[in-house]
C-alpha cells in the first residue's frame, strides 16, 4: 500500500500516478474524506477519555472529603457511553480506511513510459539469433501431440479446458527444466532455495496485493481461509511478514518452484491453443528483499538473472519495458522478457521482473532496522526465472527438426539423459 502521509501531503501527485495506470483518481478523494472523519473521531475519543479520567480523579477527591460524588459519577457514565458509541463509529471508519487504502495501486516510477495499455509497451532490445528453418515450423501443440508428450484431450476429460497432461519425455523435460532453473539460480546467482506451501491464507494474499482487488482471479478453498497459490511470489514474500530484519541481512535472495493456479487465463480468444495460457502451470520464481536505496540496482540484476536462463538455453528473446497502463496494480517498474515462438512468428512473455518498492512491504509489514537504529520498510522485487511451461513450448518450437523430433538444449541433456526427443 502507499504511505498514507504521501496521499495526505501530495494528493495530486498520487492522482496523476494512479490515473496513468488506469485507476480511478477519485479513490484519493475518497481516502481523504474517510481519513478526515477517522482522525476527527480519534481526537474526539481521546478528548472524552481525558475528560473521563479527570472526572474520575475528582470522584476520588470527593469521596475522601466525604462529599456526594453521584452527580459526577453519572456524568462519567454518560461519557463512557459516548466513548463506546464513538469507538464503534471508529471501528467502521478504520475498516473503510483500510479498504480504500488497499484499493489504491502503487505509483509508477517516474522513468516508466506513460501509455494506455500493452500496445504502448517499449521494446528495449532483442537478444539471440532467430533460427532460419528449411521447413515450415510447427506450433508446439502439434509437436507435443505428434511426439505423444502432451495430451490435451485427456486433460480436458479430467479437468476441463485450458489444462494439459505431460507424458513420458514431456513430463521428464518439464522436471528437467525445473531442476535446471533452480540449480542455476542457486549455484550461479546465489539464491537460497525455498519449497513453500501452495495453500495460502488471506493475510498473505493481501500482503502481496492479490487481495482484495483480484479475488475473482483466485481459486479459493471452499469453507477455508485458503487460496491456491497464484505464484511463488506470494508465499515466499510472506516468509517475512510482520518481521523486522537487520540491515546486515539484506539483500535476501530466494528462489522457489511452485505449481501456480489462476482462473483468469488471459483475454478471451487469445492463445487458446497450446500451453501458453492455462489455469495450472509450473514456475520458478526469484524474490528479493533489499534496502530502499538499492532496489533498482537489484531490479536490473534480477532481469539479468532471468535472461541468463534464456541465454543458457540459447533461446532468442526480447526485453519489453511496461508502460504505466500495463504495469499492474503492485509494481512501480516492470520488465517482460519475451521468447520468440517461430511457428507463431511472435514474441511471447516468459517472465516478468518487477520492483514493488515498499508497496508490498507496507501491506505485509516487513521492515528492517538500519545501523543507526532507524526502522524502514524493505523493498521487495520478484521475477520469473522462468515460467516452465512456456519455456517448454519455446524449446519445442525453436529446437524442432524436420522429421518431427526435437533436439534437447545442451544444458538440459544431463537432466533428461538424452539429446533428442523422438516419436516412440
Amino acid at each position: 500500500m502507499l504511505d498514507p502521509n504521501l496521499i495526505r501531503s501530495n494528493p495530486e501527485k498520487v492522482k496523476k500516478g494512479i490515473a496513468s495506470k488506469g485507476a480511478d483518481p477519485t479513490l484519493v478523494d475518497q481516502f481523504l474524506e474517510i481519513d478526515k472523519k477517522r482522525r476527527e473521531v480519534i481526537v474526539t475519543v481521546d478528548d472524552l477519555r481525558h475528560k473521563r479520567k479527570e472526572l474520575s480523579q475528582t470522584i476520588g477527591k470527593l469521596i475522601k472529603e466525604s462529599k456526594n460524588p453521584e452527580e459526577i459519577k453519572e456524568e462519567v457514565r454518560k461519557i463512557g457511553d459516548l466513548i463506546s458509541e464513538k469507538e464503534k463509529e471508529l471501528e467502521v471508519l478504520n475498516k473503510e480506511f483500510e479498504e480504500i487504502l488497499l484499493s489504491i495501486p502503487n505509483l509508477p516510477h517516474e522513468s516508466v513510459p506513460v501509455g494506455k495499455d500493452e500496445t504502448e509497451n517499449v521494446v528495449l532490445r532483442k537478444e539471440g539469433s532467430i533460427r532460419e528453418f528449411k521447413f515450415k515450423p510447427k506450433p508446439h501443440w502439434e509437436i507435443g501431440e505428434y511426439l505423444d508428450i502432451i495430451d490435451f484431450k485427456r486433460a480436458t476429460k479430467i479437468s476441463g479446458s485450458r489444462f494439459y497432461v505431460l507424458k513420458g519425455l514431456g513430463a521428464k523435460l518439464e522436471r528437467a527444466l525445473i531442476s535446471f532453473m533452480i540449480d542455476f539460480h542457486v549455484e550461479k546467482h546465489g539464491y537460497k532455495e525455498i519449497f513453500p506451501p501452495v495453500l495460502i491464507n488471506r493475510a498473505s494474499m493481501i500482503g502481496t496485493g492479490q487481495l482484495p482487488k483480484f479475488a475473482e482471479d483466485m481459486y479459493k478453498i471452499e469453507g477455508e481461509d485458503l487460496y491456491l497459490d497464484p505464484t511463488a511470489e506470494v508465499p515466499v514474500t510472506n516468509l517475512h511478514r510482520d518481521e523486522i530484519l537487520s540491515e546486515d541481512d539484506l539483500p535476501i535472495k530466494y528462489v522457489a518452484y511452485t505449481p501456480c493456479f489462476r482462473k483468469e487465463a488471459g483475454a478471451a480468444g487469445k492463445d487458446t491453443r497450446g500451453i501458453i495460457r492455462v489455469h495450472q502451470f509450473n514456475k520458478v520464481e526469484m524474490v528479493r528483499f533489499t534496502k530502499s536505496e538499492d532496489s533498482y540496482e537489484h531490479l536490473y540484476e534480477l532481469l539479468d538473472n532471468a535472461e541468463d536462463i534464456l541465454r543458457a538455453l540459447k533461446l532468442p528473446y526480447q526485453i519489453k519495458m511496461m508502460c504505466t497502463g500495463d504495469l499492474g496494480f503492485t509494481a512501480a517498474m516492470k520488465f517482460d522478457p519475451e521468447v520468440y515462438m517461430p511457428a507463431q512468428e511472435k514474441y511471447v512473455e516468459i517472465s516478468s521482473v518487477s520492483n514493488f518498492e515498499d508497496f508490498q512491504a507496507r501491506r505485509a509489514n516487513i521492515r528492517y532496522r538500519t545501523k543507526t537504529n532507524e526502522l524502514k520498510y524493505v523493498h521487495t522485487l520478484n521475477g520469473s526465472g522462468l515460467a516452465v511451461g512456456r519455456t517448454m513450448a519455446a524449446i519445442l518450437e525453436n529446437y524442432q527438426n524436420e522429421d518431427g523430433s526435437v533436439s534437447v538444449p545442451e544444458v538440459l541433456q544431463k537432466y533428461i539423459g538424452i539429446d533428442k526427443i523422438v516419436k516412440a
